[in-house]
């Protein structure tokens, strides 16, 4: 029993070094086409706006709710050692830091991520990344490279909105439901947050938009051509992005701090 157990140990950890080493070596190959990529910009702005503008309804909704549950809890906590007035700066440092990247990359993940998965998964089955190969014309350079980029500057911006929101969404339960003063929740948050603490956030949701549009795309161009095979894709993006998200914004915050 323990042989066994540990064979199967030895074959989930070649298996998952494999599919790192083909996450890998992919993500290399996208970063060599990048230069040629950027010259097609037009390519790179419709897949922002699919990505990111067809996300901001539910990244807005989220934020703001993020910043209202932040902003009770937050007062709750902070009432009990006499700190209300630093309810701004609670809210500003958890969005900006950890909630606006994480929560944003996981949303993104959900409905972005599974979208360029699919797209591309669809394209697979139906064979028009074949037909594009038969015509001489690389589908890596000309179908994946976009929305690759598409997903990476979209993350930031993205995240940048959800902080926002989230800030809003924290002041009106603070100052209009709880009764904190509008001077101090803003003046110490002012006070409080440095540049350094914007472009870790900054800095973590560019990390987390490379990630998840690694991911997406890979799963997508790399899935069986069958339906069950872009339904396994989907699934693993989702799956695979969340985990990858959370563990990468552990190390990045050890690492910063």
């Amino acid at each position: 029993m323990i042989v066994s157990l540990a064979r199967e140990l030895l074959v989930s950890l070649r298996t998952a070094l494999e599919a790192l080493g083909a996450y890998t070596l992919f993500g290399l190959r996208l970063v060599a086409e990048t230069p040629r990529a950027l010259l097609r910009f037009g390519l790179v702005v419709q897949q922002i706006h699919n990505a990111g503008a067809h996300s901001l309804v539910i990244i807005m909704m989220s934020g703001l709710f993020v910043g209202m549950v932040l902003g009770l809890q937050g007062f709750d906590l902070l009432e009990r050692f006499g700190s209300e007035e630093s309810l701004g700066t609670a809210a500003a440092l958890g969005l900006l830091k950890e909630l606006g990247p994480v929560v944003t990359a996981l949303l993104f993940a959900g409905r972005a991520g599974t979208a360029l998965a699919s797209e591309l998964g669809l394209m697979r089955a139906t064979d028009q990344l074949a037909a594009m190969e038969m015509m001489a014309v690389d589908p890596v350079r000309r179908v994946v490279m976009p929305r690759f980029l598409g997903g990476i500057l979209s993350m930031p911006l993205l995240a940048a909105i959800f902080s926002m929101i989230g800030l809003f969404g924290a002041q009106l339960v603070g100052v209009q439901l709880m009764g904190v003063d509008s001077g101090q929740f803003w003046s110490q948050m002012r006070g409080a947050v440095e540049f350094g603490d914007v472009m870790e956030g900054v800095l973590k949701s560019a990390v987390f938009g490379v990630a998840c549009s690694l991911i997406a795309v890979f799963e997508g161009y790399h899935s069986v051509p069958t339906a069950e095979g872009v339904g396994r894709a989907t699934t693993r993006t989702v799956v695979i992005s969340s985990v990858v998200v959370l563990l990468l914004d552990y190390m990045l915050t050890a690492v910063m701090l």
